[in-house]
């Protein structure tokens, strides 16, 4: 599983060469931002029909633009052309309750990285016919430990969909001791060269790509039913994804889909993953509203948030500010065709709604469950999540488990247990030690601080 130095390189270099040698901007590697790391819209996407009105386009020349837009976001983020061989094994199964399977699995990501995960299925003796697939996108210091993610996976499975749940790079099994909800964790820390937090994002875009491959080389899933959900730094994530992967139909954000403006919320935050290939995508223009036309022409999404969520500070985000990017959205676009709607809860923080029965109803809608309909779905019960946490003595930041965030959901399904976090480990202890080289942040950071030291002081 151990790389060479040269591949390893090679396979970081990729994107620029793919890109066709033309340079990214330098939008720096977290911590406070200079001046020079923002940017306004570059040539060619502030003139001709990148300007135009969408109604103005013929649907050729649409597709045209939209295609120069994401080709833009995959070079500033260094995400490749091409995705690397899914290079998948799975290494054991186990069921967490009656009617659903769990395999651990790894499959390859950017960089000559891989990426553990749990993925859980309906039991094949109970469905026929082709399944959903969803991949779930974790929010900051999340992992598939969490307590939403296999809580998630888990009440998919017994709606009849199989899901994906993994480990973002430093979290979990990618984590130097192996630590869950590490604080800070380890791709927080700010580092000081021209495209770090541009290949940290990348590196977290090919993770969820990737596991939208994995989906869609399960011969049980239907490749045209296939979504992701994502919370937090996860809807920052998806909302991207979404938008540069047409391969994904349905894109739920809970806790986000805040995609704003020049020196706005995600412009000024200090972390790497975030605030730097944000500041890149400035290059162009309008970022929300491009974002959403491309998920738009993608397919359907759907954005959860609490108005009192201070963590995406939706004060700054009210009903007006949301309806004024759907205009602009509108008026890129050229129709409403797919525009994303949301949901607003009054007096809610920040939580994963997609648990809930809004969220579970429109993944249904979307994606066709195999096992539930509306009617199931309703009357499958609730599960209290504070009650059920206390009860299983799951792990959540003491934080997270207040009334108006993750632990006043009434997530849909009852009687599914707290997954000991041994059994959601995907390697065995000997062979995460053998295959630590693909596996942690501080491999990764090591060979992209190499080739980002080579490429800053090369002639």
């Amino acid at each position: 599983m151990r790389c060479s130095l040269l591949h390893l390189a090679l396979a970081i270099a990729l994107p620029l060469a793919a890109a066709g040698g033309s340079a990214q901007v330098a939008a720096g590697g977290g911590g406070t931002p200079a001046p020079q790391q923002f940017f306004t819209v570059q040539t060619p996407f502030n003139a001709g029909d990148f300007v135009r009105p969408g109604r103005e386009l013929s649907p050729a020349q649409r597709r045209k633009r939209n295609a120069a837009w994401r080709a833009e976001i995959r070079k500033q983020l260094f995400v490749p052309d091409k995705l690397p061989a899914l290079d998948a094994k799975v290494w054991s199964t186990f069921s967490p309750m009656p009617g659903v399977i769990a395999d651990r699995v790894t499959y390859a990501t950017a960089d000559g990285m891989r990426v553990p995960a749990i993925v859980y299925r309906p039991d094949p003796k109970l469905v026929h016919g082709k399944l959903p697939g969803i991949v779930i996108v974790n929010g900051h210091g999340g992992d598939k430990f969490s307590w939403y993610a296999f809580y998630s996976g888990m009440l998919l499975a017994k709606a009849g969909a199989v899901a994906v749940t993994y480990d973002p790079i430093g979290e979990g099994e990618r984590n130097h001791a192996r630590l869950s909800a590490a604080s800070p964790s380890e791709h927080d820390a700010v580092v000081d060269l021209p495209h770090w937090g541009q290949r940290l994002a990348g590196l977290m875009q090919v993770d969820a790509m990737q596991g939208v491959s994995y989906l869609r080389s399960m011969p049980q899933v239907d490749a045209m039913r296939i979504g992701t959900v994502g919370y937090s730094m996860g809807a920052f994530i998806t909302g991207i994804t979404g938008a540069i992967d047409p391969r994904i139909h349905a894109v739920l954000l809970s806790g986000g889909g805040t995609f704003d403006g020049s020196n706005d919320y995600f412009d000024t935050g200090k972390l790497p993953c975030q605030a730097p290939p944000y500041r890149a995508l400035g290059v162009l223009g309008d970022r929300g509203a491009i974002l959403y036309t491309l998920n738009a022409e993608r397919g359907p999404m759907f954005v959860m948030n609490g108005d009192a969520d201070t963590v995406m500070k939706m004060a700054d985000h009210p009903p007006a500010w949301f309806a004024a990017v759907r205009e602009r959205t509108i008026a890129m676009a050229g129709s409403e065709t797919n525009l994303f709607t949301t949901v607003l809860y009054p007096g809610i923080s920040h939580r994963t709604s997609w648990v809930d029965v809004d969220g579970m109803l429109w993944l249904n809608h979307q994606l066709h469950f195999a096992l539930w309909d509306d009617a199931a779905i309703r009357a499958a019960g609730t599960t209290h999540v504070s009650t059920w946490i206390r009860e299983n003595h799951v792990t959540i930041w003491p934080n997270y488990i207040r009334e108006d965030r993750e632990g006043g959901l009434d997530a849909v399904g009852t009687g599914f247990p707290g997954i000991p976090q041994q059994d959601l480990m995907v390697l065995p202890e000997a062979e995460w030690e053998k295959q630590r080289d693909v596996l942690l942040y501080e491999a990764w950071a090591a060979k992209t601080r190499r080739v980002e030291e080579r490429r800053e002081f090369t002639p």
